[in-house]
Parts: structure tokens; C-alpha cells; sequence
């Protein structure tokens, strides 16, 4: 498949390597602002799962 695109795109290599460098910094900022944000509220990593349970003071280890 990139090789596919590699021959299909215009110029010589420094030309394609700069069109593909601009293709993924474009495709980088359309996730960063426009998909990550959308699923971010869908998607919550900075809730934790595991509770530990509140210390009640009399209890000691060992």
C-alpha cells in the first residue's frame, strides 16, 4: 500500500518525502484537534477503576 502511494505521488524523492512529511503532520493535527477531543469525554482515562479502601485507623499490618 505505500509503496502504492510512493509511485503515485508527484516528483523526484525530496519532493514525495516532503509531500508525505506534510500528509502525516496534517493527518496528526486533524486527530489531535478534531478526533481526540470528540472522544475524549466518551473515553475517561483520568478516572481510576481500582479503589483502595479508606484507612480507619486501628487497623495495623503484620
Amino acid at each position: 500500500m505505500y509503496a502504492w502511494i510512493w509511485r503515485h505521488l508527484p516528483g523526484a524523492w525530496p519532493t514525495r518525502a516532503a509531500t508525505v512529511l506534510g500528509i502525516v503532520l496534517a493527518v496528526a493535527a486533524v486527530l489531535w484537534y478534531v478526533a481526540f477531543p470528540r472522544v475524549e469525554s466518551k473515553i475517561q482515562f483520568d478516572h481510576g477503576v481500582v479503589q483502595t479502601p479508606a484507612p480507619s485507623g486501628s487497623a495495623t499490618p503484620g
